[in-house]
């Protein structure tokens, strides 16, 4: 009897390594493909569509799932990724507060998560949080300087009621202060708002010579349009989660001449050929063309395909120490990224470091202007 139950024990324990030398990555996905973040969440679903399923022989699955632009969604979606598909990496969400919702899961089950909007959190929450997107301070810094050089002394601030908004207002108020640029008036607004007229009276009251919109996506036309039909004659920028063409269509003529920092591969035929990016940027551009029809590209499906860099990097790297499907090598996939070195995506260059999971640096930004229904590529 004894011999019989010391065989079946070991031809199960047999099954069970062969199912682990043989499992495949398990990529967990939440995007905001319905809702008010729907112009940044479905180019992002699109994008998984044309990512590879095969990294140096071993099989990739993408589980996309929608969480409808809604952080308590999201986090159900992290946490049904994590304990029933048993995901070896989570990526998502397309808006800050859905993504802040899913790092809470990642830190909880020690699963890597790459996010898709560019959110901020203390370092005891930031260990298995990685970024696809600019860091804000990149993106505003370049809009200081914009200012400073056009004279701008007051500024004129509406933004979302939320992480996103908060974050902006908190890194570009000390930018400005060390340029002598003074804000006027600070607004808030929920991406669900159908209405900013009292917010826009309020900000033209102020007479600033310029005013910052921090939304995206088709949301951020409602304070650019309402400033306009007010008769608002100064200088708006918007931050490069406007940059999609979502903001375009909905914003129409009002978006003329505003200034917004976005990545490279937005405008990717207008950058320098000597430019890391430029060549990887005019290969997604088409293929995604190619797939979902002419001028359908927008910035939010090159962070997805970044994300998709940054694990086909890590995966080589992690596979030596661990197989997929258990918790060494989510800790060895989460490491393999934080050690990225130069890992070349569609909106800059990756060197990720244990003190900044965003890592990336002034090659990730351009600064443009709205021409004629579309970019066109300022001088920095």
């Amino acid at each position: 009897m004894k011999t019989r139950k010391l065989s079946v024990l070991c031809v199960a324990a047999g099954l069970m390594f062969a199912q682990a030398a043989s499992a495949d990555v398990n990529v967990g996905i939440s995007v905001s493909s319905t809702g008010p973040g729907a112009a940044l969440g479905i180019p992002e679903k699109n994008t998984f569509a044309l990512l590879p399923t095969e990294v140096g022989g071993e099989k990739i699955n993408y589980i996309v799932l929608d969480d409808a632009t809604d952080p308590s969604v999201a986090t159900k979606n992290a946490r049904k990724l994590v304990s029933e598909h048993q995901v070896d990496l989570l990526i998502g969400s397309s808006v800050t507060p859905s993504s802040l919702a899913i790092a809470e899961i990642a830190v909880e089950s020690h699963t890597p998560q790459i996010t898709l909007a560019p959110v901020n959190l203390p370092p005891e929450k930031n260990t298995w949080v990685f970024r696809a997107p600019q860091q804000n301070k990149i993106m505003a810094t370049a809009l200081v300087a914009h200012m400073k050089a056009a004279g701008v002394r007051t500024l004129g601030f509406i933004g979302y009621s939320d992480a996103y908004g908060e974050d902006w207002l908190t890194t570009i108020e000390p930018l400005l202060s060390k340029e002598g640029i003074k804000m006027t008036a600070v607004e808030r607004f929920n991406r669900t708002d159908t209405s900013v007229g009292g917010q826009t009276l309020k900000l033209i009251a102020a007479r600033p010579d310029a005013v910052l919109v921090v939304a995206s996506g088709s949301p951020a036309a409602l304070p650019q349009t309402t400033l306009k039909e007010r008769g608002f004659k100064g200088q708006i920028y918007q931050t490069h989660a406007a940059a999609n063409p979502a903001f375009l269509k909905v914003a129409g003529k009002a978006a003329e001449g505003t200034i917004m920092p976005i990545g490279p591969v937005v405008v990717v035929d207008q950058i320098p050929d000597a430019h890391p990016s430029k060549a990887s940027g005019l290969a997604f551009v088409k293929a995604y063309e190619a797939k979902y029809g002419a001028r359908s590209f927008s910035s939010f499906a090159g962070h997805a395909h970044d994300a998709f860099k940054l694990l086909e990097a890590a995966m080589p790297v992690a596979l030596k120490s661990a197989r997929p499907g258990t918790a060494e090598f989510r800790q060895a996939l989460r490491d393999a990224i934080e050690a990225s070195r130069e890992v070349v995506g569609v909106h800059g260059v990756f060197t990720m470091t244990p003190e900044d999971h965003f890592g990336m640096d002034e090659r990730g930004r351009v600064l443009i202007e709205v021409q004629a229904g579309g970019y066109k590529l300022l001088p920095m």
